[in-house]
């Protein structure tokens, strides 16, 4: 199908091609209804930039995809890539892989270098820490830019592949329940993340379909990155007496984990002697931690390549496709993080 041109939206606009480009490239000088009008036109004639390489002769390079993860110091997002590159070469494409370190001006900032660069499409791990911003977001689904992400946005349509979070936060707990733990909290990760809620809901539905209560204190906001979850982990246990600790604490994820294990030594409280932990991803360092770390296995290759696998799909597809939800299973590891409180009961499979 004929790729519609810069030249076609403005006159079904009715403004210059340099309007149009101005409002491709994000410039000021537009003004805010002429934008919208013109992103709208784009989207009716299902309209995608090209880019500053354009008119340069085809090579290899024109077609590659964007990755945009959030640390690339960890091994989560670090197989998420690969998994995706591996997809994506298979197909001929090449992949550009940056961070945004979850800084919400460099999400914004690698997007829009994405978008109109010739880079056909991006693979983005949102940033949903602090104050959540989708403008970037919706600009990209104005104009028909391809993309998915790795976990839900409320307010936006999109492309997503993402893990069930509520199905293993759930099977976690379970285990630990069946385990004889009574005494189980939550360390949750960044208030406005998808993932987050749905690891509460999780971890609310196993004591639904237990004999123990839930309360609203058995969750505590944590957050993800190493130093925010030391501190805190130290706050939760030194406002607390000892026979009011709890036995057992599924954390967000491994890099939580870590972080959980670490202020525990410092605390001179054994895992899994005194505490079990479980973490949530299962990076590759995760089995060699202090002590080997029960986790929840994400497939974290599978969820690039299907990742990957949706972008090309959206990219060569002549017309607009309906976003696409792909949800995909984990895997529960039991290792040397959790002590069975109660050996003689029967664990749930």
């Amino acid at each position: 199908m004929r790729k519609v041109t810069i030249a076609e939206v403005a006159k079904r606009a009715n403004y210059s091609k340099g309007t149009v480009s101005a409002v491709i490239n994000s410039k000021n000088s537009v003004k805010p209804e002429t934008r919208d009008h013109i992103l709208k036109v784009m989207k009716e004639l299902n309209f995608r930039p090209k880019g500053v390489a354009r008119n340069l002769k085809k090579t290899s390079q024109d077609k590659s995809i964007g990755v945009i993860i959030k640390d690339l110091n960890y091994p989560f997002y670090a197989s998420i890539a690969t998994g995706a590159r591996e997809y994506a070469n298979s197909k001929g494409y090449s992949v550009i892989v940056a961070s945004s370190e979850s800084d919400h001006e460099r999400e914004k900032e690698l997007s829009h270098l994405f978008s109109t660069k010739d880079i056909k499409g991006a693979i983005i791990a949102p940033t949903v820490e602090g104050r959540a911003e989708i403008e970037h977001l919706f600009k990209l689904r104005m104009i028909n830019y391809p993309f998915v992400l790795l976990e839900d946005v409320k307010g936006i349509q999109a492309n997503v592949v993402a893990i069930d979070n509520t199905k293993a936060i759930k099977r976690a707990v379970t285990y630990l329940i069946d385990s004889g733990h009574t005494k189980i909290v939550h360390f949750a990760g960044p208030p406005n993340s998808s993932h987050t809620q749905e690891r509460i809901e999780g971890f609310r539905h196993a004591f639904s379909e237990s004999t123990l209560a839930f309360h609203k204190d058995m969750i505590v906001s944590v957050g993800s990155n190493y130093e925010e979850s030391f501190a805190r982990t130290l706050d939760y246990f030194k406002c607390r007496s000892r026979d009011s600790y709890p036995t057992a604490i599924v954390c967000f994820n491994d890099l939580q984990a870590l972080a959980v294990l670490t202020a525990l030594k410092e605390l001179k409280l054994r895992v899994p002697e005194d505490i079990s932990i479980i973490g949530n991803d299962d990076i590759y360092y995760a089995k060699i931690y202090p002590v080997p770390l029960t986790t929840i296995r994400a497939p974290q290759h599978e969820i690039g390549k299907k990742a990957a696998e949706i972008l090309i799909e959206n990219i060569e597809s002549p017309t607009l496709l309906p976003p696409k939800r792909v949800v995909l299973d984990t895997e529960f590891i039991v290792r040397e993080s959790t002590k069975v409180l109660k050996p003689e009961l029967q664990f749930t499979k």
